[in-house]
């Protein structure tokens, strides 16, 4: 941040020496000593992030940028990420020249006001000059490609040339079939919901849009009876609802193969995700918006900006995102009241945030599984563990024993009664889930410390432990349980070795550190062992009955 500052100070002062300040005629010209100092604030806003005070900056500088044409990218930016992508592009063609003309987001924006208006000439002719000013940025050639491809797609009405970019090419390829009403697009829909190697789930919506348009609504309702009603996506989610509801008009109201701008938008929503997916978040906001702006119809995608200013802790902007959401959109609603509750939880604690959730959810029409089983880890999270068992029992109310769903809830529950000391159900939950989906580490490793922790079923907990390990080898968790178990069973030499590679990867966790004291007073190594109890005492996460524990350790040792 310090570097920003010192680069804007020297433009700042490379501004002031070749401008008119020093000029007999200062007082006459626009471009003099306030208009800098705005102009410099306008700079330090936009490093900041701070895009409502960076835009009141730049529109106070006006005359500057006019003579400044390369800090027009900087003001336009700020626009787009204020979410007044129109307004960006009015500046734009206020400032263009063929001196302004001259960056990749300037090109890109008129360009997109070409497509918006169906201009595809003339967006043929922006995609020409952005060609020229092309960065090093092979994201920035990736959208210049795709963009070039579908323009081609709108005028001529048939495929264009797509480069190969892996499975992304793929994508690009149902929608430009979809675009065509070829049968094709809806194979590639269905291929694309089953790639192994990330999350494709999204394009169901598509398929089901598209058999929608088809009016195939068994096939639809069929899809919608495998959707998992807890860990789909909220899109999926929303779809399923619509389903159930047999509201099949609403996936045309937000989404349509034969609108360009609808296609585009959605182009562009894959961009902002990926450039979210490398921690990018303030580029991925501003293609979000450009797709919003495109098709402000499909206001759900605007979860993914909700998010990215989440991660920023950007809070401000994130209630303003969040207010497009009301009682009407379903699991959206549910996801903004969610994500306020988050923010309160994390400034101002349990209190006030339980509060303001108690009063949504006493508005809140909707209770989905769904909803239960957030507000069943809600309540867990804060260790009011009757309250979490109510939620999570209406969770499974809901849903089919046969779904993956219903095992997840099952352990989750499980925990709940474990953290009571409700042994029989905690036992009993959890043995079902690993029933309905054998093998689940998590579930393995949950149940397996338990009974380590009463010292029971020993052999067979060991066993659990080594299979979750043999799928998990990374997890720390799961490494802890290992070398405790091997603790209890008096094998302390590889209990060391695999408490140690836990608390490499976790190196504060009170309860991994506590375990590694305990291997090594075992092996002798007393000074060592009082170390790291100590430092498991210190730990903020330490619970009191631990640090009464370690403290009796530290001062009588282990017998």
């Amino acid at each position: 941040m310090f570097q920003k500052i010192v680069k804007i100070l020297l433009i700042f002062q490379i501004l002031l020496y070749h401008s008119t300040v020093f000029s007999k005629t200062t007082e006459n010209n626009n471009f003099n000593q306030r208009y800098l100092s705005n102009y410099f604030s306008a700079q330090v806003s936009h490093e900041n992030g701070n895009n409502d005070l960076s835009i009141k900056y730049f529109n106070s500088t006006k005359s500057i940028i006019r003579d400044h044409p390369n800090y027009l990218d900087k003001y336009i930016t700020s626009l787009v990420l204020n979410n007044d992508v129109s307004e960006a592009i009015n500046q734009i063609k206020f400032f263009s020249s063929k001196n302004t003309i001259n960056s990749f987001q300037i090109n890109l924006l008129l360009t997109i006001d070409a497509f918006k208006n169906q201009k595809f000439d003339q967006a043929n002719n922006y995609l020409l000059d952005m060609k020229m000013v092309l960065g090093p940025s092979s994201y920035q050639q990736i959208v210049f490609q795709i963009l070039n491809s579908f323009n081609q797609l709108f005028l001529n009405k048939k495929n264009s040339k797509i480069e190969d970019y892996g499975k992304l090419s793929k994508i690009l390829s149902a929608f430009q079939y979809c675009y065509l009403d070829d049968i094709k697009s809806n194979n590639l829909f269905a291929e694309l919901i089953n790639l192994e190697g990330g999350d494709y789930t999204r394009y169901l919506f598509f398929y089901l849009s598209n058999l929608i348009n088809k009016n195939e609504y068994e096939q639809v309702k069929n899809l919608s009876l495998k959707i998992e009603p807890i860990t789909s996506t909220l899109l999926i989610l929303q779809s399923k609802e619509w389903i159930d509801q047999s509201k099949f008009d609403q996936f045309s109201k937000i989404f349509s193969c034969k609108s360009e701008n609808d296609i585009l938008a959605e182009i562009l929503f894959l961009v902002s995700n990926l450039y979210s997916s490398q921690e990018d978040y303030n580029t991925s906001n501003f293609y979000i918006n450009i797709s919003n702006y495109l098709n402000p119809k499909f206001k759900y995608n605007l979860s993914l900006a909700s998010e990215n200013l989440y991660l920023m802790n950007k809070d401000k902007e994130l209630k303003k995102i969040l207010r497009n959401f009301n009682d009407k959109d379903g699991i959206y609603y549910w996801y903004s009241i969610k994500k306020e509750f988050e923010i309160l939880k994390e400034k101002e604690g349990k209190e006030n945030s339980l509060k303001f959730l108690n009063s949504k959810l006493n508005k809140f029409k909707i209770k989905s599984s769904k909803v239960y089983f957030d507000l069943g880890n809600i309540y867990k999270g804060f260790k009011e563990y009757n309250k979490s068992i109510e939620y999570f029992n209406l969770a499974l109310e809901g849903i089919s024993k046969e779904s993956e769903s219903y095992a997840d809830i099952l352990y989750r529950r499980g925990g709940s009664y474990e953290r009571m000391r409700d042994f029989e159900n905690a036992d009993k939950d959890l043995l079902l889930s690993l029933q309905l989906n054998p093998n689940q580490p998590y579930v393995q490793n949950y149940l397996a410390y338990s009974w380590l922790e009463r010292n029971i079923k020993i052999k067979q907990a060991m066993e659990m432990l080594l299979n979750a390990y043999e799928q998990r080898r990374d997890d720390p968790y799961i490494i802890d349980s290992v070398g405790w178990a091997y603790y209890l069973t008096e094998d302390y030499v590889s209990s060391e070795k695999y408490l140690k590679n836990a608390l490499l990867i976790m190196p504060d966790d009170p309860i991994v550190n506590d375990h590694y004291g305990d291997v090594l007073w075992k092996l002798n190594k007393k000074l060592q062992a009082n170390y790291y109890w100590r430092a498991a005492m210190s730990s903020d996460e330490a619970e009191d009955q631990l640090k009464k524990d370690i403290n009796y350790k530290l001062i009588f040792g282990l017998n």
